[in-house]
């Protein structure tokens, strides 16, 4: 059987994506191809978002922004969006979810935790339902 592939998007990668993206490659240890995009990229990773997931030894320092693809969205089991609207190409066969979550920009560590934390959630059960035995 194959390994799905799961790919979140967010406005600028910067925040609730890479979470997301760190959680689930954490969680599913090799189980689950993780990818992460946004439809407008910022430049850098949200330094407070780096600091929540430091809390919890999760190390962004090699992650960056990268640009919402056509391709990757095609090689994708499962599309997570997460506030960036309707700007992802949709092809038969791929599930799309949309997790209504607060951005975390302009935020500060104490109000990102909770964000941090629902999205821990809501990849575990994300997991659970795409390798139900890890």
């Amino acid at each position: 059987m194959a390994v799905p592939s799961v790919l979140f998007v967010c406005v600028h990668n910067a925040g609730r994506s890479q979470m997301a993206a760190a959680l689930l490659h954490h969680h599913a240890a090799g189980a689950v191809q993780v990818r992460s995009a946004g439809s407008a990229p910022a430049d850098t990773i949200n330094p407070a978002v780096r600091e929540v997931l430091a809390e919890i030894g999760l190390d962004l320092s090699r992650e960056f922004p990268k640009p919402l693809t056509t391709d990757a969205v095609e090689a994708s089991d499962v599309v997570i969006t997460m506030g960036c609207g309707d700007v992802c190409p949709v092809f038969p066969g791929t599930r799309y979810l949309d997790w209504q979550l607060d951005d975390p920009a302009g935020r500060p560590a104490a109000e990102i935790r909770p964000i941090r934390d629902d999205i821990d959630a809501r990849v575990r059960a994300l997991l659970a339902e795409l390798v139900p035995v890890v």
